[in-house]
């Protein structure tokens, strides 16, 4: 069992289950897996397990700051442990795979919006996702081969 998943758990005030030290051991190992290879990943690990027992434990992890849930366009979600950082995502338009990078700005969040008092008076901005989008350099050079 991951000393440092029990701990992370403990200190959350969650239970420490082999499912929640499997999911936050797979999300180290795989950062920006989607619940079907997390599941994967955890079943490797401790045996059979549900899908919705992995859903309920990202849900779980998610709900208390634990792993960040980020969703590109035409993509499922995808699941990280980095969090309470302002960073964002780069996205391969061709194999989908995500990589982070962070913010140049450093501070939240990184854009601000315009006539933000016009459109939606009192709201009050917390965080901006950012996801740049284009081509990896595997699918890069395996296109220039071709």
């Amino acid at each position: 069992m991951s000393v440092h998943a029990t701990t992370v758990l403990r200190d959350a005030g969650l239970r420490v289950t082999k499912q929640r030290v499997a999911v936050i051991t797979a999300l180290a190992d795989a950062p920006h897996s989607g619940a079907d290879a997390v599941l994967t990943r955890v079943r490797g690990e401790v045996g059979q397990v549900s899908t919705q027992a992995i859903y309920d434990v990202l849900h779980t992890l998610t709900g208390r700051g634990l792993v960040r849930r980020i969703q590109p366009a035409g993509s499922s979600a995808r699941y990280e442990l980095r969090v309470g950082d302002n960073h964002h995502h780069l996205v391969c338009r061709q194999c989908g795979a995500v990589a982070d990078i962070d913010c140049a700005i450093e501070t939240a969040p990184c854009l601000e919006a315009a006539d933000l008092d016009r459109h939606a008076p009192g709201f009050v901005v917390d965080e901006a996702e950012v996801t740049f989008w284009g081509v990896c350099a595997t699918c890069s050079s395996t296109e220039a081969q071709t």
